[in-house]
């Protein structure tokens, strides 16, 4: 019966009795072994930098205008300079300060709708794993029919309706993306719910709220974490598709998408415009993924062990 008091491994990165010193050295040591995850932290770690000190880092401002300069080649071109090193597009905006200060838009959409999501999705699921019957049904069926939905055109079709503004594309993420943390904490919890420990709190007459916030929700802390990440991805991922069909935010906020859109109709001509933004979008989205996968190895130590 020992054994069914520890649901997971006993090598698992939050099983580790230690020190934070320790953690943090044990967590080191895993990443320095996975050059993979070692690019994505630094691909996702230069973008965190970008936003947050975006005043700092950004030559120009980004909403200036400057007619002479408009359409300036990259500095490594024939007609360009490094004072504008990424050059500008057809208003004489700085594309490069434009980049850094979209960064912010990004990982605004990408963070604060995940915590959204993850918050709704892991309290829907764990009360639908825990209680099962009916409740488990109806919230089961519900969420299942949200996830039959094409996403992406379920989400322009309510930005479409809300209107363009920060935080609603906060909110349509949040909310739209729910069902998927639902239902992985539920597959989660059902696993968990027989466990001795879960059993034992149970006996001792605790109530089913305390078992799945206080000895459940602990737990999946590692599986949703991974899936936090990927879906932070998504998010910066859809934002900018939904600021390219000019339903993100409004026009006078730097943003990947914005900068997508203004320059499609500029692709053969002054192909440096979108050409930008969307490196921009692919250098974050592979940092994400990296990172995702090397925390989906590190949170899993079956998988770890597989690997070596």
């Amino acid at each position: 019966m020992a054994s069914e008091t520890s649901p997971r491994p006993a090598d698992s990165l939050l099983d580790i009795q230690r020190t934070w010193w320790d953690r943090l050295a044990f967590i080191g040591r895993l990443l320095w072994r996975d050059k993979g995850g070692m690019l994505g932290l630094f691909l996702f770690l230069l973008v965190v930098f970008s936003a947050v000190f975006a005043p700092w880092i950004a030559p120009h401002d980004p909403l200036e205008q400057v007619m002479e300069d408009s359409k300036m080649p990259p500095a490594w071109s024939v007609g360009g300079s490094w004072e504008h090193p990424l050059g500008t597009d057809t208003l004489g905006r700085d594309i490069f300060s434009r980049i850094i200060y979209g960064s912010r838009v990004s990982l605004t959409v990408g963070f604060f709708g995940v915590l959204i999501a993850g918050t709704l999705g892991m309290i829907i699921g764990a009360i639908a794993g825990y209680l099962g019957g009916r409740v488990d049904s109806v919230i089961t069926n519900t969420v299942n029919l949200v996830l039959s939905l094409p996403y992406l055109l379920f989400v322009v079709f309510i930005a479409a309706i809300f209107g363009r503004s920060l935080l609603n594309v906060i909110l349509i993420f949040g909310i739209t993306d729910a069902p998927i943390f639902a239902r992985v904490t539920r597959g989660e919890v059902l696993k968990i719910r027989e466990s001795g420990y879960v059993e034992s709190a149970r006996c001792a007459g605790a109530s089913w709220a305390r078992i799945v916030f206080d000895h459940i929700m602990p737990n999946l802390i590692g599986p949703l974490i991974t899936l936090a990440t990927f879906e932070m991805s998504a998010m910066i991922f859809y934002e900018a598709g939904l600021g390219f069909l000019g339903l993100s935010v409004p026009p006078s906020v730097p943003s990947w998408g914005n900068m997508l859109a203004a320059g499609r109709q500029y692709l053969t001509s002054y192909p440096w415009i979108a050409t930008f933004p969307g490196v921009a979008i692919m250098i974050t989205s592979l940092g994400m993924n990296l990172l995702g996968d090397w925390l989906r190895d590190v949170l899993d130590p079956r998988l770890r062990r597989a690997r070596k």
